[in-house]
């Protein structure tokens, strides 16, 4: 699939400070990037960092006033939608370093806490199985509902609520992989069938000795996404994080299929 995505985002700062972003789709397997353009207009410094796991970069940069992006580019995604019941979820004691990280808890993925419901809930299922078990029963039982949580609210608080956005949906899905021994990371992506039109928060998990990506709001599928970053959550991935307060005065995220 040939996507094209523009970004626009304008935010103002109550005091000067560097800001952190991650909004450009990553050079990584399954995505092709062309035509790529980002720009800041005048800045006082501008930094690239490689992402978690070595997946895509991250934007340091300081403003005089305020922070203006825009952002464009094409990506073919060739990635294939993942076969999950034929995947096999590997032993514990036989991880490599950069899936075992991921078992563990996080700041908004408190996996300890979902043990007892994992194995009563999913533990009758194995391997990729229990992650479409685990999807599944996320996307029939959560509301999708913008406003109705923020920037403290973890995998646990939604658990309860039972609604969120798609940030909400990726943190239980993860909280409930990693509870259940399956190595499970957020992952930030453009993808076309999202509603609202916004950076896509979906969950990656670790099975077959590879990642995959799974949606648990059923927005989109790994055919159609393109990567931006991975993370132990949203703590890692955010499109934006700054060091003092911000003022939105526009964002704009539009991702269309195109030929």
């Amino acid at each position: 699939m040939r996507i094209r995505i523009e970004v626009e985002l304008h935010y103002k700062f109550t005091t000067p400070g560097p800001a952190i972003l991650a909004v450009e789709a990553a050079g990584a397997f399954g995505q092709e990037i062309s035509n790529a353009a980002i720009d800041f207009g005048p800045v006082k410094h501008l930094a690239r960092i490689p992402g978690e796991e070595g997946i895509g970069e991250k934007i340091i940069i300081r403003t005089a006033e305020d922070l203006h992006c825009t952002y464009s580019a094409d990506v073919v995604v060739t990635r294939p939608c993942p076969v999950f019941e034929r995947m096999s979820a590997a032993e514990v004691d036989e991880m490599p370093g950069d899936a075992l990280r991921y078992l563990l808890p996080s700041r908004y993925c408190p996996a300890e806490r979902f043990v007892p419901f994992a194995q009563q809930r999913f533990g009758d299922s194995q391997g990729g199985a229990k992650v479409l078990a685990i999807r599944d029963w996320i996307e029939q039982r959560l509301d999708y509902v913008s406003g109705v949580s923020d920037s403290n609210t973890t995998a646990a608080d939604t658990f309860l609520e039972r609604r969120g956005v798609c940030r909400d949906y990726a943190h239980l899905m993860i909280a409930l992989c990693r509870a259940a021994q399956i190595p499970a990371r957020l992952a930030s992506v453009f993808a076309p069938g999202v509603e609202p039109p916004d950076f896509h928060a979906v969950a990656e998990v670790y099975l077959d000795g590879t990642w995959h990506l799974i949606d648990p709001t059923g927005m989109a599928t790994a055919d159609q996404m393109a990567l931006i970053a991975v993370g132990r959550d949203a703590v890692d991935v955010a499109f934006l994080t700054t060091f003092t307060g911000t003022e939105l005065l526009t964002q704009s995220v539009a991702v269309r299929q195109s030929r």
